[in-house]
């Protein structure tokens, strides 16, 4: 009860309960698009390379008990975080008991905030994920293509492009599979392949205009998608398309059949509509009369083209060369409309918001790689762990630091991640007392500049660690440069100092 006072009262600090060593849950009663919810946020994750994850929960009337059962599953999260598993926008995580009062709750699916408010919500650092409550039918949609679920709880609820708080004991918006397009695409029996996503990929819908934009350094994911597709269908999931002021939606009917809508940004002309997929059939006879067919099925774009255009766009795809095509009738030039597929500058949308722990530099579309079995030494009843490491942009070259390949430099990361470790074994009580458990290093390889900077909390680490640091690194370093081919090499590695969990 005293706890339930102190939420009501509404101060700005929020309650934190401690869920293990090294992860916390921070609690508030907030007021967020005129519902009463609560607010339920890790603080940890990070430590073991997992986004942090908010959960908005709409309050029940009358509610006096905090709902504790989320606790149960971040700690759950953070174990699976431990052994690899870990959760990205469009992931979902699943219960196996009764989850918040009722066996129909069947887990969350996870979203990264795009236009909702997030205005008076206390947030964690980025990166983090808000968890959206699932009903059990729409389990099958979160595994096999989530971002019609996503888009279906925006229209459900009106918010572009879906909510972020979550509903108990809601109706839920898919039932039996029935007759959908993704029975041929997407394997719902038992989960073996689902639609090919390539990450940045778009569709923009405009009158009599169909644009499919793919990112340049995406190139390689598309082949491989492309590779496995059959040869006369080429189909692919697209991502949410954040320049569209408008997306299609899948709705499913009491009668089970699947109806295209649109969800827009409120109070704005719709100009653009994104979709979800699209399909292209190469069945089309030449003798149809028809040059090629689009449609809409249900939140996608389905093009039926002859088997020559098939295999000109497949060969498009393969030179990296934009490709378009002519639907409609051959002899009725009014009412033709046009399908173009565009290759697009690179897709730099990731580590938003992230920022650097030796100086507070931004960490925005700086290439990283989340490591999970890396180094990790245990001292005094603390270890430190190796979770990222960020391959920072030289100025000349477009790759990252003029490299084919982030793998050509595992072995000199893991030998200087190792060094640093072993360097700081002595101090990790002193730093972790003294606020300092996330620590970067960055290192920079040059032919005429070799050293490292490390630091904390957007400062230098003090004097007194550096005499070892010297030592343990200044040689690892210098072992490195001799072996680069090409430079300027710069990384930057993060670390976590946490108590050991027995």
């Amino acid at each position: 009860m005293v706890l339930m006072q102190h939420l009501e009262e509404g101060g700005p600090d929020p309650l934190v309960f401690v869920l293990n060593a090294n992860l916390l849950a921070m609690v508030k009663l907030v007021n967020y698009v005129n519902r009463k919810c609560w607010y339920v946020s890790t603080k940890g994750m990070h430590a073991v390379g997992q986004a942090e994850v908010v959960v908005l929960l709409q309050c029940l009337p009358d509610e006096k008990s905090i709902p504790k059962d989320i606790f149960t599953h971040f700690v759950q999260l953070y174990k699976e975080a431990l052994s690899g598993n870990v959760l990205t926008h469009l992931g979902h995580s699943f219960f196996t008991q009764s989850f918040l009062g009722s066996r129909e709750h069947s887990g969350f699916l996870y979203v990264s905030p795009s236009f909702q408010s997030l205005q008076d919500l206390m947030l964690p650092n980025p990166p983090y994920l808000f968890g959206v409550l699932l009903q059990k039918w729409e389990t099958p949609w979160a595994k096999v293509f989530p971002i019609r679920l996503m888009l279906r709880l925006g229209a459900e609820y009106r918010f572009y492009p879906c909510p972020l708080f979550s509903v108990r004991f809601r109706k839920p918006l898919f039932g039996e599979t029935g007759h959908t397009i993704m029975n041929l695409l997407a394997d719902f029996r038992n989960y073996q392949y689902t639609l090919p996503m390539v990450k940045g990929l778009v569709v923009d819908m405009e009158v009599k205009k169909t644009c499919i934009k793919i990112p340049s350094n995406r190139y390689d994911e598309l082949m491989k998608a492309m590779n496995k597709s059959n040869e006369h269908v080429l189909a692919m999931g697209a991502c949410f398309n954040e320049r569209a002021d408008s997306h299609l939606v899948c709705v499913q009917n009491d009668d089970g059949n699947y109806q295209t809508q649109a969800i827009s940004i409120h109070h704005q002309p719709r100009k653009v509509t994104g979709a979800c997929f699209f399909v292209f059939s190469g069945a089309l006879k030449t003798t149809s009369g028809f040059l090629a067919k689009t449609s809409i099925v249900e939140d996608g774009v389905m093009v039926q083209i002859t088997g020559e255009t098939m295999d000109a766009l497949r060969q498009a795809l393969r030179d990296m060369k934009d490709f378009s095509i002519t639907c409609g009738r051959a002899d009725l030039e009014d009412t033709q409309e046009h399908v173009h597929i565009q290759w697009i500058d690179d897709d730099h949308n990731f580590n938003k918001g992230v920022i650097s722990p030796i100086d507070g530099k931004s960490m925005e579309t700086v290439i990283s790689v989340k490591i999970f079995h890396g180094s990790e030494f245990k001292a005094s009843g603390k270890v430190i762990r190796w979770t990222e490491v960020f391959f920072l942009q030289s100025e000349e070259q477009d790759q990252p630091n003029g490299l084919t390949d982030p793998a050509d430099h595992s072995r000199l990361t893991e030998n200087v991640a190792r060094a640093f470790c072993v360097a700081l074994c002595p101090h990790l009580k002193m730093l972790k007392e003294d606020g300092m458990a996330k620590l970067g290093l960055r290192i920079t390889l040059d032919s005429d500049q070799v050293g490292y900077l490390a630091g904390s909390n957007g400062q230098p680490l003090p004097p007194q660690y550096l005499g070892d640091l010297d030592t343990a690194l200044i040689p690892v370093i210098h072992n490195g440069a001799c072996q680069l081919s090409e430079g300027p090499v710069i990384m930057e590695l993060v670390f976590y100092i946490l108590e050991i969990i027995s």
